[in-house]
């Protein structure tokens, strides 16, 4: 203590007069002592203010002078508590701190500051402060705490000692400032920074994971079909199932990533929710009354039919899941204008699912959307399925909003812009044809596939040459236009290729060359990835793709298909019927 105080007699020797309040205070300047904290009210670093003072008229009596009702007047909160009186209380508090808080001056005087603390104070800042007031020190730190009607903040405070002409400590001052804003904004950003990578980590690993995908499930179906024994049948099925979660995993996952391939057209909103209740009724179960509100004469959306059902069985799966013993899921519509905020400005319609279930506290809220994370019991969700409704929504150029709270219920509410008023909604979608199931055969065409994974390439060599067609292989891009050059191959029928591959061009770009070569060859792409698609943009939604990892009975249809839309051939699918030609 000794050497602090000889410290403090020196830097206050190098202070002006003026400096030193003219002999009724002295102080240490910060001299950028701070300058690392994240707040400060200057904008700056503090180089000039006071991190510790001593005085001479010590009292609080005299309130009569400019001063006094400058501290009363200024919009910054501050306190002083007596650290000399048992538990260091608040003996004075301007009327700026009435305000940041909601507390009253006979709720504030007497009491230890700790009184704005709450369930989710950092411990460890206390902690710090803590220490600071013991030793003497100034200190800054950055606390959660929590006003009078229970509203948690951020609250920037700086505490200082104040001492007498005897360097007897009798004051600690402290000044506060509502960082919330800066917080939120902190926070929003690192969690944009987390999703992102996540999600291109995710994309990045999408296309080999597929083609793994894509050897077990193709080989599992080759196997399964040469197995007479029952019981080694069913261990073969059940692997089978276990690669059909992998795929439906990937697929969650680059949804989330917003790099689906989507295929909006202009909709009825209406009319959709009301042709797929049917599916949410029977989803949500007895135990849950499904209630629809629709607002009439709702401008069309432009927007992916099956992945927007998709999206709307996810979140009445959570609300049916927030209800263990039943209540009420209420659908309903609207249309709202938002101004420019990070969307274009505009009406939207709404899409709202309400529950009257558990709700969700502020740090679940906080989290619902990343993926992986879940409040359900093990086994009971994989925590995509929020992650992958806000990829969705994002991706078509909306947002989602979540208003929840503890034992309050929640509503998600779904935003997409309005299309243009002279647009006309695409008529409902006739139901799928039905058809006894059949294993469409090859002829005499030839089909030259293209692939980089030489397992998948193998896989799907065997796959269409036991159907009957001849099959020419090769391992990229470059490779596949040398081959068509080949007289003997002048005959080529379809271009089966990936998209992703290495040289010097993708499947998109060979596709374009080999039809502006031959018209006449048919084209069918694959991927297990889709940033190539959705980088393209609309250009694509021309080509029929098929996404990995691919059934046999899909790439058969598929490939039928191709062919015979080639030779002006009607087209039947056992899938046909609305849903988007992309699988992945």
């Amino acid at each position: 203590m000794e050497e602090d105080k000889a410290a403090r007699a020196a830097q206050r020797g190098e202070l002006t007069d003026q400096d030193q309040g003219h002999g009724q205070s002295v102080g240490v300047p910060a001299a950028g002592q701070h300058e690392d904290v994240s707040y400060s009210p200057t904008g700056g670093p503090g180089i000039r203010h006071w991190q510790e003072a001593s005085i001479t008229e010590p009292g609080l009596e005299d309130r009569g002078n400019v001063f006094f009702a400058a501290v009363e007047m200024t919009r910054m909160p501050m306190i002083l508590t007596d650290p000399n009186l048992p538990d260091n209380p608040v003996v004075f508090a301007n009327r700026a701190f009435e305000d940041l808080t909601g507390y009253r001056q006979e709720e504030i005087v007497g009491r230890n500051c700790r009184f704005l603390q709450g369930p989710q104070t950092d411990r460890e800042k206390v902690a710090e402060l803590r220490d600071a007031v013991a030793e003497h020190r100034p200190i800054s730190v950055e606390l959660l705490n929590y006003k009078r009607d229970g509203t948690p903040f951020w609250n920037g405070v700086f505490v200082a000692p104040v001492f007498g002409a005897d360097d007897k400590l009798l004051y600690f001052f402290a000044s506060q400032l509502d960082v919330t804003r800066r917080h939120t904004a902190e926070q929003s950003f690192r969690q944009a920074q987390k999703m992102e990578s996540i999600g291109q980590l995710t994309a990045g690993l999408a296309h080999d994971f597929n083609n793994l995908l894509q050897v077990i499930s193709g080989s599992l179906e080759l196997l399964r079909n040469k197995l007479q024994d029952d019981r080694l049948a069913r261990y073969v099925d059940r692997a089978g199932e276990a690669a059909e979660r992998g795929a439906k995993l990937t697929r969650q996952l680059l949804a989330f990533a917003r790099k689906t391939r989507l295929e909006p057209r202009v909709s009825d909103v209406n009319r959709l929710v009301h042709e797929f209740m049917d599916m949410l009724d029977s989803t949500a179960g007895s135990r849950v009354e499904m209630q629809v509100n629709l607002r009439r004469r709702l401008p069309p959306v432009l927007v992916d039919v099956a992945h927007l059902e998709l999206a709307l069985l996810n979140v009445v799966i959570n609300a049916r899941d927030a209800m263990p013993a039943g209540g009420t899921v209420t659908i309903s519509t609207s249309i709202v204008a938002l101004e420019e905020n990070g969307l274009p400005g505009g009406p939207y319609v709404v899409i709202s699912v309400s529950d009257d279930g558990e709700g969700m506290p502020a740090h679940v809220r906080e989290r619902a959307t990343e993926p992986f994370f879940t409040t359900k019991g093990t086994g009971k969700g994989t925590g995509l399925g929020l992650a992958m409704v806000q990829g969705f929504v994002q991706q078509s150029r909306g947002k989602l909003e979540i208003d929840s709270e503890a034992g309050q219920g929640t509503i998600i509410r779904m935003f997409f812009p309005a299309a243009a008023e002279d647009v006309e909604a695409v008529p409902p979608r006739p139901a799928p044809e039905r058809r006894l199931p059949q294993e469409p055969r090859g002829g005499a065409e030839t089909i030259m596939v293209v692939e980089d994974s030489e397992d998948v390439l193998t896989l799907a060599r065997e796959h269409l040459e036991a159907l009957g067609y001849r099959v020419i292989a090769a391992r990229n891009a470059d490779e596949a236009l040398e081959l068509l050059e080949r007289p003997e191959n002048v005959g080529i029928d379809l271009l089966f290729s990936d998209i992703l591959m290495p040289g010097s061009m993708n499947g998109l770009t060979l596709a374009q060359r080999v039809r502006e070569q031959r018209p006449d060859v048919a084209v069918l792409l694959t991927t297990g990835y889709n940033e190539d698609l959705v980088a393209e943009g609309p250009s694509t939604s021309n080509w029929d793709v098929l996404g990995k990892p691919y059934r046999r009975s899909a790439l058969e249809d598929r490939v039928r298909w191709a062919l015979n839309r080639r030779a002006g051939k009607p087209q039947s699918l056992r899938d046909q019927g609305g849903g988007p030609k992309h699988e992945g």
